[in-house]
């Protein structure tokens, strides 16, 4: 039985110990992809991980919140170059300003109605500015502006904050629950905006390359042992060609399309044994495989049926046939491959093939002379009786044995001296073919049949070519091609009956 190739042999000891470092870096390479996942998508999702509540329909006003996922913005932020936004940093603080006052004094009092006042002013210059726009976040003061009108009834954002803050307002409402709307409806969201810094090249802040080069260092010592392990096992190949067999780690240490090293994360964790690729890889190489070579030989049909054609319609046809004398096929050695085959094959043709069908030559010669016979030499009246028949039919096949027999012993004469080395021979044979291809060459551009002949075969290539394509096309897309070599592969009758006996 055939071992599959993704079921290795046992390795030594030696080949334990770099099975075991395959598989830690093949793992370690797996982390670096999940942080390299969640580096380009942290400012994109920043929103989620700072709220930490996932919107399944965004537009349908529904929230599941996520509190067990920790808070992880305020430490990657600074990977990121993210500081709060000002603007709405002064918006936050203003009404925790005012929650601390209305919690001492009152929200009717004095100081509680001078910082409702400014609260007001801060909205609406929030509304004006839109600060959002620097963090790509647009859309949130939409919502925020949304929120606030749905819970005023107005129309206006900053009528509706106007209201919400007004002492009319605050004393028919209870202030606990207007101050829980604020901090779960309005403040969040303004508290997902954020400025990010400009390095000196203009791009932002970004400092993940300072988590990504120890992985980058540990990845090109790895790269560097691999081919130290190859130089020992293969002496003979260079450096270069070494390092270059690990092309596909390349991805590893690219500081850019850091998305690409999946395929070199697949790569380490199959061929380290740690997920098996194998089954999936054949599955899609199979697919692959049949559409390319459907339409491979499709191309290749069309491009040898073209030659053909190119060829037929030549008008130096001629030439090309004289192009086929002997004396322009010789190898180095001083080998004519012409007379080479004919010494080769008309010994063989007439001393074993010719002989090994004796019996029936006999029998067809001996019918044919029969229908003679009864065509020719037997009166009608005569060739309905059974002792006529049987004398025809023993005549024939004595005379048939004899011809046959005479011929097969001159055919075998005649192989065993062609079997020979003959100069003469081999200079008559070579001066036979070249005046037969020369005779045919001039017939062809003496009289009309050329360019009749031509029209003709040309016209018979342009019909097969059209009916191969067809034929092609209608045995079947590559999903039955697939299915085909699926019943064959895992059909076990035809397993069976495929076996050698």
């Amino acid at each position: 039985m055939v071992r599959p190739r993704w079921q290795a042999l046992q390795p030594t000891a030696t080949g334990r110990f770099w099975l075991r470092w395959d598989r830690l870096i093949a793992l370690v390479a797996t982390a670096n992809l999940a942080w390299v996942v969640f580096d380009v998508t942290y400012v994109p999702l920043r929103t989620f991980w700072q709220q930490r509540t996932l919107y399944p329909l965004p537009s349908v006003n529904l929230a599941l919140p996520l509190p067990w996922l920790p808070d992880i913005t305020p430490a990657y932020d600074r990977v990121k170059g993210i500081e709060p936004h000002r603007d709405t940093q002064a918006f936050i603080s203003q009404f925790r300003q005012l929650e601390r006052v209305a919690e001492s004094q009152g929200i009717q009092s004095a100081a509680a109605r001078q910082l409702r006042l400014e609260m007001v002013v801060r909205n609406s210059q929030l509304i004006d500015e839109n600060p959002f726009i620097g963090s790509g976040n647009a859309g949130t003061l939409e919502k925020l502006k949304n929120h606030l009108r749905a819970r005023a009834g107005l129309d206006s954002a900053k009528q509706a904050a106007a209201r919400l803050l007004s002492d009319s307002y605050l004393k028919q409402s209870d202030w606990e629950k207007e101050r829980a709307f604020w901090n779960t409806r309005v403040l969040p969201l303004a508290a997902t905006n954020y400025w990010r810094g400009i390095d000196e090249n203009g791009q932002p802040i970004d400092h993940a390359w300072r988590i990504d080069t120890p992985f980058q260092v540990l990845f090109l010592l790895d790269i560097l042992i691999r081919a130290v392990r190859l130089k020992r096992r293969y002496p003979a190949i260079h450096w270069r060609d070494a390092l270059l067999r690990r092309w596909i780690d390349l991805p590893l240490l690219l500081p850019f399309w850091r998305l690409l090293r999946i395929i070199p994360v697949t790569e380490r964790l199959s061929s380290s044994g740690l997920i098996q690729l194998e089954p999936l890889r054949t599955a899609v190489s199979r697919a692959v495989v049949a559409v390319l070579a459907l339409e491979l030989f499709e191309v290749l049909t069309l491009r040898i049926l073209d030659a053909l054609q190119g060829l037929i319609r030549s008008p130096r046809l001629p030439q090309r046939i004289r192009g086929l004398c002997s004396h322009q096929s010789v190898e180095e050695n001083g080998e004519r491959e012409i007379a080479e085959l004919v010494r080769l094959w008309a010994p063989l043709m007439l001393t074993q093939v010719g002989p090994g069908m004796r019996p029936q030559l006999i029998a067809l010669f001996g019918h044919a002379l029969q229908r003679s016979m009864n065509d020719v030499m037997v009166p009608s009246p005569l060739r309905e009786l059974a002792a006529v028949q049987q004398a025809e039919s023993g005549i024939s096949r004595q005379l048939a044995a004899g011809m046959v027999d005479a011929f097969l012993d001159l055919s075998r004469q005649t192989g065993q001296r062609l079997g020979r080395k003959d100069a003469q021979m081999e200079e008559l044979t070579i001066k036979a073919f070249d005046r037969f291809w020369e005779e045919l060459a001039r017939t062809l551009e003496q009289g009309p049949v050329l360019e009749r002949s031509q029209e003709l075969v040309a016209s018979f290539l342009e019909e097969f070519k059209r009916n191969s394509v067809v034929q092609l096309r209608d045995q079947g897309g590559v999903d039955e091609l697939i299915t085909e070599l699926d019943g064959l592969s895992f059909n076990p009758e035809t397993s069976r009956s495929i076996r050698p006996r």
